[in-house]
């Protein structure tokens, strides 16, 4: 009987426990496909990306070209010309991989376009994320388009400091 009880008691503050926490969910991908001017940025982002990767293919078959013209004329060449024709080369290829780093890179210009352009349009639609998680008394809310995970927690359910403090590493 004793264990009967208690058990019911354990499941009693599981079911209640559960219930205390409100969790809802958003597909980000759907909300920012219906606003107009994140379909707007994102034409413009792809617009700009195209014609870097045109002027990226054009250098690389300017290199191509030039690879196959020294190829050709390679016999015939004396010593130092093909010296200054191999290192035109490879001042070429240099210059095109520098261009692909300089525009598609980690910190590349077009990082920096998509930042101005379509992250204040996602940083909007995460401000209404949270406010509708506030309206609604919600604790978490997740991204069903599973692109970020939770998008609002309630800070209360933090336990990171507890965490780190069986760690040794409170702050």
């Amino acid at each position: 009987m004793k264990k009967f009880l208690i058990l019911a008691l354990f499941l009693v503050g599981t079911l209640t426990a559960a219930q205390a926490q409100k969790i809802g969910y958003v597909d980000t991908e759907y909300i920012l496909e219906q606003m107009e001017e994140y379909s707007a940025a994102q034409a413009e982002v792809e617009q700009i990306s195209k014609k870097w990767q045109e002027e990226l293919e054009k250098m690389y078959e300017g290199i191509e070209q030039m690879d196959r013209d020294y190829q050709a004329e390679e016999v015939l060449l004396a010593e130092d010309v093909k010296k200054q024709r191999q290192e035109a080369i490879f001042q070429a290829e240099r210059k095109a991989k520098e261009y692909k780093q300089e525009k598609f890179g980690y910190d590349g210009e077009l990082y920096t376009v998509q930042d101005q352009k379509i992250k204040p349009l996602q940083d909007k639609v995460y401000q209404a994320i949270e406010e509708v998680a506030k309206e609604r008394k919600l604790d978490i809310m997740f991204d069903k388009s599973g692109n970020s995970g939770m998008l609002y927690t309630n800070a209360i359910f933090d336990r990171t400091d507890e965490v780190m403090k069986k760690l040794g590493l409170a702050r």
